[in-house]
């Protein structure tokens, strides 16, 4: 279970949000994109619901959570301040306590995931969208599915497929994850998808400069 942060600052965060936003400014120009096309996930599996204020002072609006169960006392909460995403482990089960919270599931990976999906469409959010989740290295044990059982996800899927998540494997060069970047975008591509969730507090420049429409940005924000 993360650690969760004890108090946060909104006006440390909010520089520190400030400067996040321009270095993607940088990355998407360096690239001749559109600033505008990227947008900044924070993730809430750090924050207790108490401090959610904390962040909507400091100007963030996009939240992304790990957990069903704190996703369903988070957005009862304070629903009315963000947007919520989920971006952990789709479990089966979890389906119905999640979907209607949030307006993008990032982390789709399974056909029994889709077809509980497909039984409780009637509880989605209007406008849900999925995301298919991509193991970028066939990392044994890791989440996500290769990329050939994309497109069978995508012909099951009860609400519209519009990207590719991806977790690189772990390292301290942001550089060595620019290869799998680049092969989630031409993933993505070859399907029409315009949505790329790639990219965190480690390396999310070079995940701008390859593509990502979403970064997820987590302890390096807010702390």
């Amino acid at each position: 279970m993360a650690e969760l942060i004890a108090q946060l600052h909104a006006e440390a965060i909010a520089e520190r949000l400030a400067a996040a936003r321009e270095r993607i400014a940088q990355a998407a120009r360096a690239a001749g994109r559109d600033p505008g096309g990227v947008e900044v996930l924070v993730a809430a599996k750090y924050v207790p619901v108490g401090q959610l204020p904390e962040l909507a002072r400091a100007g963030v609006r996009l939240l992304g959570e790990n957990r069903a169960q704190d996703l369903e006392v988070k957005a009862a909460a304070y629903g009315d301040l963000f947007t919520f995403d989920f971006i952990g482990q789709l479990q089966s089960r979890r389906v119905r306590a999640i979907i209607p919270h949030v307006r993008l599931i990032h982390s789709v990976a399974s056909v029994s995931a889709m077809r509980e999906l497909a039984r409780r469409r009637e509880l989605a959010r209007p406008g849900l969208e999925l995301l298919i989740e991509v193991d970028l290295a066939g990392e044994e044990g890791k989440a996500g599915v290769g990329p050939d059982e994309i497109d069978a996800l995508i012909e099951i899927a009860p609400f519209p497929v519009t990207g590719l998540m991806g977790m690189p494997p772990a390292t301290d060069d942001p550089q060595r994850s620019r290869p799998h970047f680049a092969a989630l975008r031409e993933l993505a591509a070859q399907r029409g998808l315009s949505r790329l969730s790639m990219g965190t507090s480690q390396d999310y420049a070079v995940a701008v400069e390859e593509g990502a429409s979403i970064v997820r940005l987590g302890r390096g924000l807010l702390v």
